[in-house]
């Protein structure tokens, strides 16, 4: 009976250790996809912050003096992975501002930039959207500054640039702003125009 105990008991452990072993392989084999799947990298998330500009523009009607102008543009919507006629469907955001050298009227705006590519390097580019100045309202502020009605106005764009490096552009650009004759008072406009730089993160 000793000697049937004892294989028994040999037996027995013998069939827990080969248990043991093959879900101990089990378990090493489960735990490596997980480790391979901890160590790979984080993705990034795309930032949206896209391009700055900044430059020169002057009065094409009756202000004195140039105008120190600069803006940011985002792309939230993916403009720049964007192929074909999708491009236009995804605008950029601006905001931007405009300070004079000779007391005439200083701006900050905001709007959407629709950018198309004519070629790998020239580009055109419309904006549109808002501005707030504070300029001459009507003929009682005095001056010979535009008479603008509202502190409200619309603020539009178009542009043509030229791409010198993948970061680098220079860009010819000429802007307005009115009410459109949506508030009361004089609508004498602001017109400007200029050239930008531009740098693409």
């Amino acid at each position: 009976m000793g000697a049937v105990a004892a294989m028994k008991r040999t037996f027995s452990i013998g069939i827990f250790s080969s248990l043991l072993f093959a879900v101990a392989g089990n378990a090493a084999d489960l735990a490596a996809p997980v480790v391979a799947i901890d160590a790979a990298p984080p993705e990034q998330p795309a930032s949206i912050f896209n391009e700055a500009r900044f430059g020169s523009l002057v009065s094409i009607e009756d202000e004195d003096g140039a105008f120190v102008t600069g803006l940011v543009l985002f792309d939230p919507w993916g403009h720049e992975q964007a192929q074909g006629w999708d491009k236009l469907l995804r605008p950029r955001l601006h905001v931007g501002a405009t300070i004079s050298t000779a007391d005439e009227a200083n701006q900050v705006y905001a709007g959407f930039s629709w950018t198309a590519n004519v070629t790998d390097r020239f580009f055109l580019e419309l904006g549109f959207g808002g501005t707030l100045h504070d300029g001459d309202l009507d003929p009682s502020d005095g001056g010979d500054s535009p008479k603008l009605g509202c502190r409200a106005l619309f603020h539009e764009y178009a542009a043509a640039g030229y791409n010198v490096t993948e970061s680098w552009s220079i860009i010819a650009q000429i802007e307005h702003s009115s009410h459109a004759e949506l508030c009361d008072g004089p609508n004498n406009g602001l017109s400007r125009a200029g050239i930008l730089v531009g740098y693409k993160f």
